[in-house]
């Protein structure tokens, strides 16, 4: 592990629904230590909070965010689109956050990722329309409707590249992940049910198919205590948020102290 360099650093933030409160805190932990990321690669949630961050908003405005914007809601349901849920319906709710609804009026470089449904391919995004391609990249099926860009329906990010580092390896000099996708031990009576072994199963093969990608880091941090975080649950949002702070500061004040 080499220490934090004084050109650039590359945040990578993963998919992993609520879970992905704990980048928030990883945010706030780099703040703490004035340390900014130059570029962030993120999927599903970790393409939303890497674009708040992005965007300069607070910490305080990212947890606002996840906690203000309702995701079950009445007249957001669709029987006219695959989804239970019309995804382009929180259109105007991330205008709010992002009026310019633009890659370019960022202040920190931002790659998204999403999956095209109909080609089988992924596609990232970093310039031009945002709200778009945020949206598509968080649309996690079949909660979520896809949204259609440029004639193509996309959806979750996760589906092909839940760790999306690609756009980020080797322009850097440090590349710090945040993986939320976590896969821990479980005991046995853990798994009741058919969607908690879904749910297992689909952790498990994310994590291996981007395990060679999550070892490349410079530092990955990893969040003990959230697998028993459910993906939508809402009332997990200050827990996993405080995962990632109290593992992240952790990790830091372990690795400068080792530089100095």
């Amino acid at each position: 592990m080499k220490a934090f360099p004084s050109k650039s650093l590359g945040l990578i933030l993963s998919g992993g629904g609520v879970r992905g409160m704990a980048h928030i805190g990883v945010i706030r932990a780099l703040n703490e230590y004035d340390i900014s990321a130059n570029v962030v690669s993120g999927s599903s949630v970790g393409a939303l909070v890497g674009a708040l961050y992005a965007n300069g908003n607070s910490v305080t405005e990212m947890l606002s965010f996840f906690k203000e914007t309702p995701l079950f809601k009445y007249n957001f349901l669709t029987i006219v689109k695959p989804g239970f849920i019309d995804t382009d319906r929180y259109f105007d709710v991330f205008r709010v956050y992002f009026p310019e609804d633009s890659f370019e009026k960022l202040k920190r470089k931002l790659h998204v990722v999403a999956t095209n449904l109909q080609n089988g391919e992924l596609a990232y995004f970093s310039e031009g329309e945002l709200i778009g391609p945020l949206l598509a990249s968080a649309a996690l099926p079949p909660v979520f409707s896809p949204v259609e860009l440029n004639g193509q329906l996309y959806a979750d990010g996760g589906i092909m590249n839940n760790f999306p580092s690609e756009p980020v390896e080797g322009k850097v000099d440090f590349l710090l992940g945040s993986n939320v996708s976590v896969v821990s031990h479980l005991e046995k009576n853990a798994l009741k049910n058919s969607l908690q072994l879904t749910g297992r199963v689909t952790g498990l093969m994310i994590y291996a198919i981007n395990r060679k990608k999550l070892e490349s880091c410079d530092l990955l941090l990893e969040f003990k205590g959230l697998e028993h975080i459910g993906v939508l649950d809402r009332k997990g949002i200050e827990k996993a948020y405080a995962i990632g702070y109290d593992q992240a500061r952790a990790s830091l004040d372990t690795l400068l102290s080792q530089k100095s």
